[in-house]
């Protein structure tokens, strides 16, 4: 089965065409970074307009690159959640508008269960084995933060999340106080790979009970970076040099704060749950210093460590005409007329790729 994935839920207009859940024949993408750099941040609307003028080129470009025709799909896929409302409208028009014209199947996909399923895109034989389960997921986005638990049967279910701002929304605004541009994660990573002392400066691991009062049980697995941003400005207020002076110790101590946290409640939930195996997916999975300190717990903990490829991190098409196949298989697709929302639902429902689904 070759499904048509398209992915517009913020500011990349996706396609890509994925055989069987794992063959990613094309995968094109149109990113918009440089058009939201100079607002720090992306306007919903101003995206939604760019989807508009890139859609058509993006779809035509992953049929030439995959040698295929538009005749040669057996379905087609579409993230219609979370995401941008404005952005959304776009890939779901188009999509239902070319899965009417074709004649062809088409469902409504969760971008953030796309990201869990982007590790898994090359690693079709993890899905096969239920002795790799239970999967603990740790997906860290602009958008998204939050720990899901994945038993072989398939019924997910998210065991924490962010209680203000995602990870990477933390550290695109640190890096927008320190005057380093958009998008702020990788250019942190960056400057503190460059010499950076992470433990130059302290700052604060906010709902780990570290700060004098004991975690309420209900937050063991959320997460807070509103208080560490604070802190950042704090730590350039008390220290006048630190700009641009020592703006490496700052990068690397602000990053290690956040990754300190995610390190902790991830392979605390991994413990909780005995995950065999430990996958890291969204945007923020590019992150270097994330990706080395979550590898080395798990190896010290004899539990497999599968970080999603860079090319899969990021919003892309492939994760979700990947995902779509899963739900397409087992015949438990959405309705043709499924609306968009731009929140996260956290009943995620059976995940129809897990090795013992019941559907």
């Amino acid at each position: 089965m070759i499904v048509l994935g398209i992915e517009s839920s913020c500011d990349e207009t996706a396609a890509s065409l994925v055989r069987d859940g794992h063959e990613v024949l094309s995968s094109i993408i149109s990113s918009q970074v440089a058009k939201h750099k100079c607002y720090g941040g992306v306007v919903p609307e101003l995206a939604a307009r760019e989807h508009l003028k890139n859609v058509s080129p993006v779809v035509e470009g992953a049929f030439l690159e995959a040698g295929l025709s538009m005749k040669d799909i057996d379905a087609i896929a579409v993230t219609s959640r979370p995401g941008l409302v404005p952005a959304l409208l776009v890939g779901n028009s188009y999509a239902k508008g070319l899965a009417a014209a074709l004649g062809k199947p088409i469902a409504g996909m969760n971008h953030f269960l796309g990201h869990i399923y982007g590790a898994f895109l090359e690693h079709p034989e993890v899905l096969s084995d239920p002795k790799k389960f239970p999967v603990l997921a740790l997906v860290v986005s602009g958008g998204h933060t939050a720990i899901v638990h994945i038993p072989a049967d398939g019924q997910a279910r998210i065991l924490g999340t962010t209680l203000d701002d995602a990870a990477g929304e933390a550290l695109d605004k640190a890096a927008k106080i320190l005057g380093l541009g958009y998008p702020g994660g990788p250019i942190i990573d960056k400057i503190s790979r460059d010499g950076g002392n992470p433990d130059a400066f302290h700052f604060p691991r906010s709902l780990t009970g570290g700060g004098g009062k004991p975690l309420n049980p209900e937050h063991r697995y959320d997460f807070s970076f509103s208080g560490v941003k604070t802190s950042l400005l704090y730590a350039i207020k008390d220290n006048p040099d630190a700009l641009p002076n020592r703006l490496p110790d700052l990068c690397a101590s602000f990053q290690e704060a956040v990754i300190d946290v995610l390190k902790r409640k991830a392979m605390d939930a991994a413990r909780q749950v005995n995950a065999k195996l430990v996958v890291l997916a969204g945007g923020v999975a590019c992150n270097s210093r994330l990706r080395e300190k979550i590898a080395d717990v798990c190896a010290h903990e004899h539990r497999d460590f599968l970080p999603a490829p860079p090319k899969y991190c990021t919003d892309n098409a492939a994760m979700i005409g990947g995902l779509a196949y899963h739900y397409f298989r087992r015949n438990c697709a959405l309705e043709p007329d499924f609306g968009i929302h731009a929140r996260l639902d956290f009943n995620l429902g059976i995940l129809p790729f897990a090795p013992l689904a019941q559907l």
